[in-house]
């Protein structure tokens, strides 16, 4: 990311990012790896996956899991530590799945909570005393907008979101004598290729505009320059806080 912020506290610093494969994550992954971070993602797109290692001349690591096998998750943390020494954990990984709640089935939601919240708790569950050993470290929660707007068709995704920012103030306190910090980032609607083959069509993307106070493009490198922030020591007394990116939408 050209004319970013560099921060030197991330130099050398393991970090492990779920859901780095594409998106969001791809640009956490790349902006890290451009701190000179030691990057440890995990997504099970093999192939975008791949592709971003092989992009990167081969400087992250990573790990081919399903996110919400629980065992998978932790043993690539303590996989990534054992190569890296973590310092860092960013809770990515996402399904905005739709889904009216009329239409939601039992297996649905506790999907949607798997990869949405679970997944994200017991990241930091494993996580937490690996940085605890270390002195310390910040774990980053990727929240939403829409926990805070409650968009339709959506209940299951707005809760886990909701669900995310609950826990970033709850593990904040748990993990505060650790001197782990924990933070939530709430994006708006970032243009990822999977939003625009989906969800960003023209005509939303206009009404967007409509309703945001900066009228441009909110992209994946934007979230990552404020996660970089975050992680840094220059964020070391901030923690429990839920930080907004959204153009001013909210």
């Amino acid at each position: 990311m050209q004319n970013s912020a560099r921060y030197p506290s991330l130099h050398g610093q393991g970090v492990f990012i779920t859901g780095g494969a594409t998106g969001i994550g791809a640009a956490l992954v790349r902006a890290f790896n451009e701190q000179g971070a030691r990057v440890t993602f995990a997504d099970l797109n093999l192939e975008a996956g791949s592709a971003l290692v092989e992009e990167l001349g081969g400087a992250p690591r990573f790990a081919h899991i399903d996110l919400t096998d629980t065992s998978a998750l932790q043993q690539a943390i303590s996989d990534a530590d054992s190569a890296s020494t973590l310092a860092v954990l960013i809770n990515n990984a996402a399904n905005d799945m739709r889904h009216r709640p009329d239409e939601t089935s039992p297996q649905a939601w506790r999907e949607c909570m798997a990869i949405n919240l679970d997944a994200a708790f017991f990241a930091a569950q494993a996580c937490a005393p690996i940085l605890a050993r270390r002195g310390g470290g910040s774990i980053i929660n990727l929240s939403s907008i829409n926990a805070l707007l409650g968009p339709s068709n959506m209940p299951g995704y707005v809760s886990a979101k909701a669900g995310l920012i609950g826990m970033t103030k709850a593990l904040a306190k748990d993990y505060g004598d650790l001197f782990v910090r924990v933070n939530a980032i709430l994006p708006g609607w970032v243009v990822t290729e999977r939003q625009l083959q989906t969800w960003l069509t023209p005509e939303e993307e206009s009404r967007w505009m409509e309703q945001v106070a900066l009228p441009k493009r909110l992209m994946p490198e934007d979230v990552a320059r404020l996660a970089l922030f975050l992680a840094a020591s220059d964020a070391d007394m901030i923690t429990g806080q839920s930080f907004t990116i959204d153009g001013g939408r909210t």
